[in-house]
């Protein structure tokens, strides 16, 4: 397998997983940043996780870069089942005291 130069289109094959990692280190700048951030930090995370089940969806097999990992159906189920258990689990946790 080659290697892409900088600068040429098959460098820009990791731009998906790049959106969903950004998305996701975002949810946990924000959810640490005091006691009562963890839930917009959690939703922001499982939102991150969604966006790149679409993005799986919708992007042909060469270019959906590091989102492919295993078959097509199970990359997609396994980040929107994970996106919307945190944000289910987000919403569903009360406050705290």
């Amino acid at each position: 397998m080659a290697r892409s130069e900088p600068g040429t289109p098959g460098s820009l094959r990791q731009w998906p997983l790049l959106v969903v990692l950004t998305g996701v280190l975002c949810g946990l700048g924000v959810a640490l940043l005091g006691r009562d951030t963890w839930r917009l930090g959690c939703l922001i995370i499982g939102g991150a996780l969604a966006v790149g089940a679409v993005e799986r969806l919708a992007l042909p097999e060469r270019e959906a870069g590091l989102l492919q990992v295993r078959g097509r159906i199970f990359d997609i189920m396994v980040m929107a089942f994970t996106g919307a258990g945190i944000i289910a689990l987000a919403i569903a946790v009360p406050n705290g005291r």
